[in-house]
């Protein structure tokens, strides 16, 4: 069967359809209240438009050719894939499908995993396909449409530059401290200047933050590790490896003092993004409703 270039019509599948269910052309004019000889023009453009013939005469009726037949059977098929991709898409719609998810290990845990048992209980259509990812990573991710929704994170003295292809809805914000060995002495950032520090190994903006307060001290920070693990990055602190960066925001770090951090203050602002204009997709905006009364809530 060889189609020509311009597609074929919806439409006019529909009509070789219901040309297979009742049987002739008048029956399908009086169920989709047209006229014998519309029902007749179209098929004859679908026909052109499929390349083969699909009908042909039967007495004073007509009847499917096998092409006819093959082509009904691949419009039902059709139609019902439309039919499903309009009820998916429609924003009255009961939310269903896989969100794909890429998101920072803190707000997988207070984000994500708080909202599941409500998916499950509630809304069991919609399923969440999650993977740890960095700011810069989940951002590509996103921007390339392998995920649909991104969970990341800047800094007050580190703004991300979002692009202008997403929009980004504001989140929980968390007070970050200096953290140094329980037994230091150190009061602020004036206090380690000789100190090694910790960054993130996958992403710069603590970094950037290190350098900004650093510099408004008057000195050059000395960074020597690299960890993505907030774990790690307490252990390594535990071992004497240097300071670093952390949360205060009433996680427990055995073996380390943290130091709040006043003029400047340090704090991690995080948000959920999606692609600008995909928030209409029932899925996602549940999510995003859910993820927004968390937040309120907390």
């Amino acid at each position: 069967m060889m189609m020509n270039n311009g597609g074929m019509d919806p439409r006019r599948l529909r009509l070789l359809a219901e040309l297979a269910r009742l049987g002739s052309m008048r029956a399908v004019a009086d169920e989709l209240h047209i006229t014998t000889s519309t029902v007749s023009q179209q098929l004859a453009v679908l026909a052109q438009e499929a390349g083969a013939e699909l009908i042909e005469p039967a007495g004073r009726r007509v009847r499917l050719t096998p092409a006819g037949h093959r082509l009904a059977g691949h419009a039902v098929t059709i139609l019902a894939a439309l039919q499903a991709a309009r009820s998916d898409l429609d924003p009255a719609a009961e939310p269903a499908g896989s969100l794909r998810v890429a998101g920072f290990a803190s707000a997988v845990r207070r984000a994500l995993l708080p909202i599941t048992a409500t998916l499950v209980r509630e809304h069991p259509r919609v399923r969440l396909l999650i993977a740890e990812h960095e700011l810069v990573e989940a951002f590509e991710l996103l921007v390339a449409d392998a995920a649909d929704l991104a969970l990341v994170y800047d800094y007050n003295l580190a703004p991300a530059a979002f692009d202008p292809a997403v929009e980004a809805v504001s989140l929980w914000e968390t007070p970050w401290a200096l953290g140094v060995p329980e037994e230091s002495a150190a009061d602020g950032f004036a206090d380690v200047r000789d100190s090694d520090w910790i960054v993130n190994s996958r992403n710069t903006a603590d970094e950037d933050v290190v350098r900004t307060v650093a510099s408004l001290e008057g000195f050059q920070p000395r960074v020597t590790h690299r960890a993505d693990s907030l774990g790690l990055v307490r252990d390594m602190i535990v071992a004497g490896l240097g300071v670093a960066l952390l949360p205060a925001d009433g996680m427990v770090w055995p073996g380390v003092r943290l130091v709040p951090l006043r003029d400047p203050e340090v704090r991690l602002r995080s948000y959920a993004v999606h692609r600008r204009g995909r928030n209409a997709w029932p899925a996602l905006a549940l999510v995003l409703t859910l993820l927004a009364d968390l937040t309120a809530a907390a």
